[in-house]
């Protein structure tokens, strides 16, 4: 299925699907079946898109109106094939849905980092309060402790989190069409 990866709201999205078969290789064409595709997220919000017949498979098309509604995060889909009774899924996955970044009037703050960019901020600012001496390790109020994490704990996340940030940058850079960054051509 040709459904993009992500999609930001507010824009009109469109794909192609080609025809295919069955297990029991009988054809699958827009001249014989209609396919739906369902959009779901976990925060109780859907889409349902019914694609239009495009030679013998479909095209599909998500207005802008309705990708406006949509909110920001990821999303799961299912592609199916409805003839009569018979109904085939064709495929599933997820999307990524981002905020439109349109406004009127007056901007309001939208912070676009990852999730992992910003745990790795927070992170290098504990280690710099601790650094600084201006954290507790442990305490206790009445009969509740409290612990934070040690510095070598942090060390090891703001590694990981590093390494995160470092993946993503490097997908990003592939999706953008400008390569991957860690291959090294070399002529002879």
């Amino acid at each position: 299925m040709n459904i993009p990866k992500k999609l930001r709201m507010g824009d009109t999205t469109k794909w192609r699907d080609d025809a295919t078969t069955d297990v029991f290789g009988n054809d699958v064409t827009s001249t014989d079946w209609t396919l739906t595709y369902y959009l779901r997220t976990n925060a109780a919000k859907g889409h349902t898109v019914v694609s239009s017949a495009y030679t013998t498979g479909w095209e599909t098309t998500i207005s802008a109106a309705n990708s406006a509604t949509f909110i920001d995060g990821d999303w799961f889909w299912q592609a199916v094939a409805n003839k009569g009774s018979e109904t085939l899924t064709l495929g599933s996955g997820s999307i990524k849905v981002l905020k439109g970044l349109s406004y009127s009037g007056t901007p309001t703050p939208l912070d676009g980092r990852s999730q992992a960019v910003k745990d790795l901020e927070a992170i290098q600012s504990a280690i710099r309060s601790i650094v600084s001496g201006g954290v507790v390790q442990e305490y206790k109020i009445g009969t509740r402790d409290l612990k934070k994490y040690d510095l070598s704990d942090l060390i090891m996340l703001e590694n990981k989190y590093k390494a995160e940030v470092v993946k993503e940058k490097k997908s990003e850079m592939i999706a953008n069409g400008l390569g991957n960054p860690h291959n090294l051509f070399v002529r002879f």
